[in-house]
């Protein structure tokens, strides 16, 4: 009887003071990646972020001033937005639509395998690919002068529209995924309740889906436009480096590995980032203006 007033009076051990705070075994197997993301994420960016500040000239802010006082440095954030933001919101209106077709048919495994192809050529290899059909001797060209409608070859490469294309096929599949993702998770019930009160298919997403899948498109976008905004192979291979598609990332690039200025490609990657955050956080921010419910008709 005393041992059992002792235990008592010891109070909880350890352990069970650490799972009553949510800390057990299964949260301890969260350490290894979380220093996975100290070590490839938060210390590079901390890293980056110091040697942004530490010039060539000394100065604090130097390689800051550089970049605006220069129109061919800050004209790159410009550039970069005029592909990123048209390119993101044509992949998010082709795959809404196609999401809902894909949503309702038996073999939707294999019209999405065939849809998501391109994501597992990588940038390059779409490139390469773009190069010998939009060329001057390829399929594009040879098709529309053998119709009539061309009698000499277009150039739809080495420009803007070259780097709008490759974008548009490598980022499809990501946007499609995400978006389909969404559509499937929203429940059947509530379109069918809104059909049996007489809700027409375009009342039915304007009133239905549309106010559950703005949580889910606002993430969608944030991500394609990340993953669109960070450009480089394609804006070299199918596009013009030195003019219209100079993207931000390219700026980067040639301070680091051309001009060896690592310190003014650090700032170039935090401009980079800041702008990237500011319209991650403009779209979220704006997402709240759409729907103010609960996310739990749909995935995320």
């Amino acid at each position: 009887m005393s041992a059992v007033l002792e235990g008592r009076a010891e109070g909880p051990t350890l352990r069970q003071r650490l799972a009553a705070r949510g800390i057990d075994g299964a949260t301890l197997l969260v350490l290894p990646c979380v220093a996975l993301i100290l070590g490839l994420f938060i210390y590079p960016f901390l890293y980056g972020l110091m040697l942004s500040f530490e010039p060539k000239d000394g100065s604090l802010f130097g390689n800051y001033a550089r970049f605006f006082s220069d129109p061919f440095l800050y004209g790159t954030i410009f550039k970069t937005l005029r592909l990123a933001f048209p390119v993101t919101l044509l992949n998010l209106l082709i795959a809404i639509p196609i999401a809902f077709r894909v949503r309702l048919m038996r073999r939707q495994r294999l019209l999405t395998t065939l849809l998501v192809l391109p994501i597992t050529l990588g940038t390059v290899l779409v490139a390469e690919g773009m190069l010998f059909y939009f060329g001057p001797q390829g399929w594009f060209n040879r098709a529309l002068m053998a119709v009539g409608l061309l009698s000499t070859p277009i150039s739809v490469l080495n420009g803007y529209w070259g780097v709008f294309i490759s974008l548009v096929l490598t980022g499809f599949p990501f946007t499609f995924l995400l978006t389909l993702s969404y559509v499937t998770g929203i429940d059947p019930s509530l379109e069918n309740a809104a059909a049996t009160l007489g809700a027409g298919p375009a009342a039915r997403f304007r009133e239905v889906f549309l106010p559950l899948l703005i949580p889910g498109l606002a993430i969608t976008f944030c991500l394609s436009f990340v993953q669109a905004y960070s450009v480089l192979p394609s804006a070299v291979l199918v596009g013009d480096p030195a003019g219209a598609t100079r993207v931000i990332s390219i700026a980067a690039y040639q301070a680091a590995f051309e001009e060896y200025d690592y310190s003014m490609a650090s700032a170039i990657a935090m401009i980079m980032g800041a702008v990237q955050l500011l319209v991650v956080v403009a779209v979220l921010g704006c997402r709240s203006l759409f729907y103010r419910g609960p996310a739990a008709g749909a995935k995320g």
